[in-house]
């Protein structure tokens, strides 16, 4: 018995050691490859030295920096919040961007900000955030609606994706309707991506993220209990229904801040927490929670760093790529569970 916990600490030891490894590489590449390279000499200098008004201070703090801390923070946050989703409806496939959660928050958000734009002239990350949340909960709204009428998962999954269609489809129709000078910052916008981040985003987005992953931990403990029925976990004494709420609440206020700020991103709320639990060899969310947050954004920075780098000066959106590698995954686990 001893041996075998010491082999599953030890597991668990070397997948936040690589996990860790793996995301100070990442953000080391992100700061220093781009269209304009700056060595790991430099970097150091400008971190710690006082380098400021240069061309490479600017680069760094102004641009790269917040680029990459956001892309960490909210790729963390989708992460998690998928996790909370396949928790709550015990299937891996279930996700914010596959229930059609991200698109009811893109068309919140864009219908908040076209109008307001056009009211007061500018929108607050504050005001996105509320209208990201509040289209979030308006659509997994609905597919709890659904899920009540159809018992299958497979066919509540493929409500979720026509909830997404129809959202996508009300948003492309609204965008039009917007001034031509936010016509291509909302269109860029609505493909997802990290570009044009400041400081002032990362301070709200890691606040945010942050007491609300640090409830989301509190719960392990109830989490676990659900993740092993209903039944159980009020055995346990936890209150199903209304930590079911509790549950779909802090997916969707960390769905609504990714969207808020970078747009829908595909796949990383499935793929990830999958990766996760298949590494560690384990659920057990006082173990998966922060390794899920962790491995999100690993995986997001890095798809960032592609996305920048691989055919610049031209930038793919982050979906694109998140894509890519997401949606093998996905596969992958559908053939893996179908077989089981």
């Amino acid at each position: 018995m001893k041996d075998f916990d010491s082999r599953r600490a030890g597991r668990y030891t070397i997948v936040f050691v690589v996990l860790a490894i793996a995301f100070l590489t990442i953000i080391v590449l992100n700061i220093t490859i781009g269209s304009v390279d700056i060595s790991v000499r430099d970097i150091i200098k400008i971190l710690f030295m006082d380098a400021d008004g240069s061309t490479q201070y600017g680069i760094i703090w102004k641009i790269r920096m917040p680029r990459v801390f956001m892309a960490a923070i909210l790729g963390g946050a989708l992460s998690l919040s998928g996790f909370l989703l396949q928790t709550f409806f015990a299937n891996p496939i279930a996700g914010p961007y596959i229930l059609g959660i991200s698109s009811g928050a893109k068309l919140f958000v864009s219908f908040t900000m076209i109008v307001i734009t056009q009211l007061w002239g500018h929108a607050n990350s504050a005001e996105m955030i509320i209208a990201a949340f509040v289209g979030s909960l308006a659509s997994i709204g609905f597919v709890l609606l659904v899920s009540r009428k159809v018992p299958s998962m497979s066919m509540l999954l493929v409500a979720g994706i026509m909830i997404g269609y129809i959202c996508t489809a009300i948003t492309d129709f609204v965008i039009t309707f917007a001034a031509d000078s936010d016509i291509v910052n909302l269109h860029n916008w609505s493909k997802g991506s990290f570009s044009g981040m400041a400081w002032s985003n990362v301070t709200i987005a890691f606040f945010v993220v942050m007491i609300t992953s640090v409830i989301v931990f509190c719960l392990s403990k109830p989490i676990g209990a659900f993740q092993m029925g209903e039944a159980y976990a009020q055995s346990m004494g936890v209150n199903v229904a209304v930590f079911k709420v509790v549950l779909i609440l802090l997916s969707s206020v960390l769905s609504a801040c990714v969207t808020a700020f970078a747009g829908p991103i595909s796949f990383v709320g499935i793929a990830v927490p999958h990766l996760i639990k298949l590494f560690l060899k384990t659920s057990k969310p006082i173990v998966v929670i922060p390794a899920v947050f962790l491995g999100g954004a690993v995986f997001c920075t890095g798809c960032d760093l592609i996305a920048r780098t691989v055919f610049a000066p031209t930038e793919l959106s982050i979906s694109t790529v998140t894509s890519v590698f997401g949606a093998p995954i996905v596969i992958w686990m559908i053939i893996k569970r179908q077989k089981k």
